[in-house]
């Protein structure tokens, strides 16, 4: 009886010795997984600053040279001329223009998109939809640019009856499928996001379908669609390649979305390689950057910000 005691003591004693080792890794592996996290999100944080200050360092410079009132709000971009000038006022404009007519049918589509996914489709359909919106967001920006040279262009052209169908309607057709993936993912995480609860008490009310999509769930979801909508905005302003081969890249004032236009990321882009490294049209492209990079920031803190307080709503 002693003996068999003894045995089941030294049994426990051994699952606890094993247990206890156990533990002792796992609070090891937790504890290099946590500090192999850490290490790598204070690199990213070093990383972006580094970038952001070489951006600001370089883009300042062009202050030396050229006054803030003539940069923001000078009307002529002459970069190369005998008397160059820095006035990104037409650039800022085309960048506006374009992104506002993405926008403009970006939003109905994507939304309508959305509502239709995640609450008509039928399942199979749905999958469908789903890998067709993957593709198109896998499409790169020269493929685009490309058919909207070939084909779109002419398209513009023809119907409008122009002289040329690169133009600022032409970037801002381009630009908009390309924000369509971002906006249809977003706005129908949203609406799945929703608790069941809301579409069987709307239900259960008397309300058709329609009725509770468009009264009920498409307002709960508000903060979500709207950020989806914010960042479809950043993703637009932010194109480079396309709007570089279908707007015309007229450095002027667009008067219309039926004429050329010219961004500032197809500015920096078609300008960079041609610059004196240190002169001032060098600078004053890191200084169109800049004010590109803030254009941004403030869309995606509006993003952030709509999301973080539907969500609390939410609680």
């Amino acid at each position: 009886m002693l003996g068999s005691q003894e045995m089941v003591v030294n049994e426990e004693k051994m699952v606890h010795r094993k247990s206890l080792k156990r533990n002792i890794k796992h609070r090891i592996w937790e504890y290099l997984i946590e500090k192999i996290i850490f290490i790598l999100g204070i690199t990213s944080v070093v990383i972006i600053s580094l970038i952001f200050l070489f951006l600001f360092r370089s883009g300042i410079a062009l202050f030396k040279d050229v006054s803030v009132k003539d940069f923001l709000f000078g009307s002529n971009w002459f970069p190369i001329s005998v008397n160059p000038q820095y006035g990104i006022l037409p650039l800022v404009t085309g960048s506006l223009l374009v992104t506002t007519g993405a926008i403009l049918i970006s939003v109905p589509i994507g939304v309508g998109c959305a509502i239709y996914i995640s609450e008509v489709a039928p399942p199979k359909t749905k999958t469908v939809l789903k890998v067709i919106i993957e593709f198109l967001s896998a499409i790169p920006s020269v493929v685009l640019g490309f058919l909207g040279i070939v084909v779109l262009s002419s398209w513009v052209r023809i119907t409008f009856n122009l002289s040329s169908g690169f133009t600022a309607l032409t970037g801002s057709i381009l630009v908009s499928l390309m924000a369509l993936p971002t906006i249809i993912s977003i706005s129908d995480d949203a609406l799945n996001a929703l608790p069941m609860e809301y579409r069987e008490a709307s239900l259960a009310l008397g309300a058709t379908k329609w009725e509770t999509i468009f009264n009920v769930l498409v307002p709960a979801a508000s903060s979500g669609i709207i950020a989806a909508i914010m960042l479809g905005i950043g993703r637009a302003i932010g194109e480079t390649m396309t709007v570089m081969m279908v707007t015309g890249n007229a450095a002027k004032i667009p008067d219309s979305f039926l004429t050329s236009a010219r961004t500032m990321t197809a500015t920096i882009a078609a300008e960079m390689g041609d610059t004196v490294r240190n002169g001032t049209h060098y600078h004053a492209l890191f200084a169109v950057g800049i004010v590109l990079l803030m254009m941004t920031t403030v869309i995606n803190l509006i993003a952030d910000f709509v999301l973080h307080r539907g969500r609390r709503e939410g609680r």
